[in-house]
Order: C-alpha cells, then sequence, then structure tokens
C-alpha cells in the first residue's frame, strides 16, 4: 500500500499563523496533524509514504526527517505549486504500479483504510472518494449504486473527506498540463460512472483549515485523549463553554461517563508570542504548585501550539459566590482563614524550587512593575482612559517612587500570585484551590494578602479584615517590630493593588467592553479613599488630593 500526502498548500485560511508554521505541523495534542495521519497510514498497512511540499518545505523536509518509522517516508519539493491534480500527476514515478491513497494533511479522522482499500479494489473504478454527512460542505451527489454524478449539488449531497484511493490509470485521463485541480478530472469521468463513493456513516471527521475548527479539533482530540476514548466516541462528548474572566481565554467544561474535566483555551501560541509564554507558565508553575501540595488544580495534559489546558474539574463555587451565598460573617472568617493558610504556603513553599524564566511577564514584582503596571496604569487607564480628566501623569513620578518603594520594603518575598482576589479562589468540598497562577513570579507576601482582603468582589468590612490581618501576623509568629513593618509594607501593597485594580476594571469596561467589571468601580474607588487616608498624606499630597476628587 502506498500514499500521497497533500502538503504543498499555503493554508491562507489559517493565516497569519501559517506564515510561520505550516499548516501540516500544527499539532492536536502535541503530534502534527501530518504525523497524525501518517501513523493512521502506518497503522493500516501503508509501506511508502510521499509527501508533496512546497509552503515553508523546509520545515516539513526537517520534519520528516527526524521521524522513526519502518516504512518509507520521502518528500516530494514542488517548486511552484501544482494543486491537488498536478500534485498527484507529479508523484507518477512513484505511484503508476498498484492503487494508492491521497489524503490531505489537514484533516483528522478515525475511517479504517483498510476497508476503503479493500473497497476500491473490488470496485474496478479510477477513483473511490470517502464521503460522509457533513453540512456545511455536502455538495457531492451520487447515484443509487454509489457513483458520483457531480460535485456542486445543491441538495442531498453528501462531503468529500479529503481521502480517496486511486487506480495508476487515473494517469491515463490527466490533462496535459501541469497546474490542475483533481476535481476537475473526477468530473469528466462521472459519466464513464469511473468514480466510486464510500461512505461512512459513523465517521469522526475534522479538518483544521480555520483557527476555529483547529481550536475545536484541538480541544475535542485532548478530551478524548483524557477520557480514554476512541475517536468514533467524540460525539458523546459534552462540551460547554463556561463564563470568561477578564482575560481573553476561553473556558470549557468537558464531560463524559459521569466524568468532567475543564479545559483552558488561551488561543494559537506561535513561538515567542505571549500567549505561549502565558501557557508554558501555566503549565509549568502549575506542576510546580501541585507537587508541592499546594491546592491547585492538577493539569492533565496539554497542546501548547492550540493553547489547550485540560485540567481537574473543581466545580462551579468561586470564594465570591460562597461567601455571599452564605452572608455570614463567622463563616466568612473561618473560610478566609484557611485561604490565608494556603496563601502562606503558596508563597514560601511555592518560592522552594520556582524557576525565574517560568515566569511569562517579568520575574520579579519590581520597582519598574509597580510605576509602568500599577501606578502609571491608574493614570492612564482610570483617570484619564475611563473619567477623561486632565491629568499629567509626570506630576505625579515623585510619589509613584516613594509608593513603589515602599511597597517593596519590608516585603516578606517569596512567590507571588499577583491576582489572588476572590473569583481566583475556587472551593470544592470547603477546601480552597487558588486558579489563574499563570502571572506568579518572586515578591511580598504581602501583595497577595492585600489582593485578598481589599477585593472589591466580596468588599469584606473593616472589622473582618483586621481580624484577618491580626490572623496572619500571628500565623507567620512577627514580633512587634517585625509586625510592624510587615504592615506598613502591607499598606503600600493595598496601594498599588487598588491602583492596578481601578486601572484593569477601566480598560476592560472602557476598551474590552466587559460591562460587567464597571459594577465593581465604585468599590474599589471607596477602598482606594480609605486606603490614602491610613498612609502618610504628606509623602502623597498630589495623588490624595486626587483620590478626594473622585
Amino acid at each position: 500500500m502506498k500514499a500521497l500526502i497533500l502538503s504543498a498548500g499555503f493554508g491562507t485560511r489559517l493565516l497569519p499563523y501559517t506564515r510561520k508554521i505550516p499548516k501540516p505541523l500544527f499539532t492536536l495534542v502535541s503530534k502534527s496533524v501530518l504525523e497524525h495521519v501518517i501513523q493512521q497510514l502506518v497503522d493500516n498497512g501503508c509501506e511508502q509514504i510521499w509527501i508533496n511540499t512546497h509552503h515553508l518545505h523546509d520545515q516539513i523536509e526537517a520534519f520528516v526527517k527526524q521521524l522513526r518509522y519502518n516504512v518509507s517516508i520521502q518528500t516530494i519539493y514542488e517548486p511552484a505549486i501544482l494543486d491537488t491534480g498536478g500534485a498527484i500527476a507529479n508523484a507518477k514515478p512513484f505511484l503508476n504500479d498498484s492503487p494508492f491513497f491521497v489524503i490531505n494533511s489537514d484533516i483528522i479522522s478515525n475511517i479504517d483504510l483498510n476497508k476503503v482499500y479493500v473497497f476500491h479494489k473490488k470496485s474496478n473504478t479510477l477513483a473511490t472518494l470517502v464521503l460522509h454527512d457533513y453540512d456545511k460542505f455536502n455538495k457531492v451527489k451520487i447515484d443509487s449504486q454509489g457513483y458520483i454524478q457531480n460535485f456542486d449539488s445543491k441538495t442531498n449531497g453528501l462531503a468529500f473527506t479529503g481521502i480517496q484511493v486511486l487506480s495508476p490509470k487515473i494517469y491515463d485521463y490527466f490533462p496535459d498540463k501541469k497546474i490542475f485541480s483533481s476535481i476537475e478530472v473526477y468530473q469528466h469521468l462521472c459519466s464513464q460512472k469511473q468514480i466510486k463513493a464510500f461512505v461512512e456513516k459513523d465517521l469522526f471527521w475534522s479538518d483544521i483549515g480555520t483557527k476555529d475548527t483547529y481550536s475545536m479539533t484541538s480541544l475535542q482530540i485532548l478530551s478524548a485523549a483524557q477520557f480514554q476514548i476512541k475517536q468514533n466516541k467524540i460525539k458523546e462528548l459534552h462540551i460547554d463553554k463556561l463564563a470568561g474572566d477578564g482575560s481573553d481565554r476561553n473556558w470549557y467544561r468537558a464531560g463524559y461517563g459521569g466524568k468532567s474535566f475543564i479545559i483552558s483555551d488561551h488561543g494559537i501560541c506561535m513561538p515567542k508570542s505571549v500567549e505561549l509564554l502565558q501557557v508554558n507558565a501555566f503549565v509549568h508553575i502549575g506542576n510546580h504548585l501541585f507537587s508541592k501540595g499546594i491546592p491547585v488544580p492538577c493539569i492533565l495534559n496539554h497542546d501548547a501550539l492550540s493553547g489547550m489546558v485540560i485540567l481537574e474539574d473543581l466545580g462551579d463555587v468561586h470564594l465570591e459566590t460562597q461567601i455571599k451565598q452564605k452572608n455570614d460573617s463567622l463563616f466568612t472568617v473561618k473560610l478566609y482563614k484557611k485561604v490565608i493558610d494556603c496563601l502562606i504556603d503558596f508563597s514560601f513553599k511555592g518560592f522552594q524550587g520556582f524557576k525565574k524564566e517560568w515566569a511569562c511577564q517579568t520575574e520579579t514584582y519590581s520597582k519598574e512593575l509597580i510605576i509602568e503596571k500599577e501606578c502609571n496604569y491608574f493614570i492612564n487607564a482610570f483617570i484619564q482612559g475611563y473619567l477623561n480628566k486632565d491629568v499629567c501623569l509626570h506630576d505625579f513620578s515623585q510619589e509613584f517612587d516613594h509608593i513603589a518603594d515602599h511597597a517593596l520594603k519590608h516585603g516578606f518575598i517569596g512567590l507571588m500570585h499577583r491576582d489572588m482576589q476572590s473569583r481566583n479562589i475556587m472551593i470544592n468540598n470547603g477546601q480552597p484551590f487558588f486558579i489563574d497562577f499563570q502571572s506568579a513570579r518572586i515578591g511580598p507576601l504581602q501583595y497577595d494578602l492585600a489582593s485578598l482582603l481589599i477585593d472589591p468582589y466580596v468588599n469584606l468590612n473593616d472589622q473582618i479584615k483586621n481580624d484577618l490581618l491580626q490572623y496572619t501576623t500571628e500565623k507567620l509568629g512577627l514580633r512587634p517590630k517585625e509586625k510592624q513593618k510587615f504592615l506598613k509594607c502591607y499598606h503600600y501593597c493595598c496601594l498599588t493593588r487598588n491602583l492596578q485594580i481601578l486601572g484593569a476594571f477601566s480598560f476592560l469596561s472602557h476598551i474590552k467592553k466587559k460591562k460587567s467589571f464597571e459594577n465593581s468601580i465604585p468599590d474599589a474607588v471607596n477602598s482606594l479613599k480609605n486606603i490614602i487616608k491610613s498612609l502618610d498624606k504628606d509623602k502623597l499630597p498630589k495623588l490624595s488630593n486626587l483620590v478626594q476628587t473622585l
């Protein structure tokens, strides 16, 4: 058995991603679609495989060279792209002695290729095309005997899967030109009943030709691998899209047989892209935290290129939801103490063995980050962008320097989550679990504590915040002077965090049009006013005056 895999195309529907990576090398469960096709052919007894190349051919050729299969796999470079018919004609010297497969390199299916091959040999026709019912592409019309009549039917058609078996005699009917479509040839042969249809009813089939189909196929294949089910069972998966957060990621729950997993979709991740850095950070940091016994969801599998990460399902109850449902002060304090215990472990245990290169943004919570991503962000996004106030950023530079210095001074340095708020804490069987940890970096424990206690989603009252602050200092075993230093750093971290919150809520609601975040701005403003009052006003006169006008 021989096969030609069509891999020369430009992948225009997947632009701009295919400018850097050819479509056949896009991955599913960390294995390229091209290799999935090769594996399927080899498993069905194929002994010789040719792969035509053109666009980014060097990448495909390098990939083929490192493959280790006990069959012959070779590439055929096309200096000019030849279309499907031209590619088949160009491979004639290798395929002219027995029936052979021609398969597109951007499809994934569970078709029994041996069954198709036997069917073709018995049919005594020039070509057998595998068809199935796929509404979007149902244009191939067949007659009652299974012969293809035409390829542009308006009704009662079926879809071509991109899988076919051809007899060498087909070459006698090819036109005397280099560039042409194979479908053109088949259309002329339909009236002679030389093109047969192999119709597969129970077929999983997907192409990765567009961003959406690639992402969904990756999600399905990754889920099937985790559930350990065959591809013909994929249709039985229940995949539900979940409510999103402030990021551009999509979230899904995949269910099958009474079990479920969560999938985080970061989007297609090109080499050196921000998205790839985030996926790698999510996976590396998540595995590190889990290995340290810190309560985070177990990362089960991922595919870096498609940006899919599959992880343990911790349910739907966030800390915010739990607190608002119970609406009980004693319950709130008790649960928050559990969270603080875990937060301290996150900082101390998470710091042990943490590698700075895992961080996707900055390695540490630094002065530069505080000024740029929190202080300046507050002025740019909230004061100027959201409130449309005419304020000069430069006027606050000296005060922002002071804030940044004191948010770092006396910090309990460990691993910092950076977004330790109630919607990033799941409650499962009464226990807290941290999610969205991909922005973790080295920094003060006080910042995460500030994020937790001034969180505008929950809006804890002052008494509860003071009780929890006291609990934290006791848990850390701080002496009076140590406690004083700890709290001073904490109060400045409250300020930097609150500035960041208002910048983020403004950006998300005003620029990203996620209007739900606008609802929390008033509470965040009131929180900022209270924090400013507790600090040295003489050190922050301009900021204090600005805040009081809000």
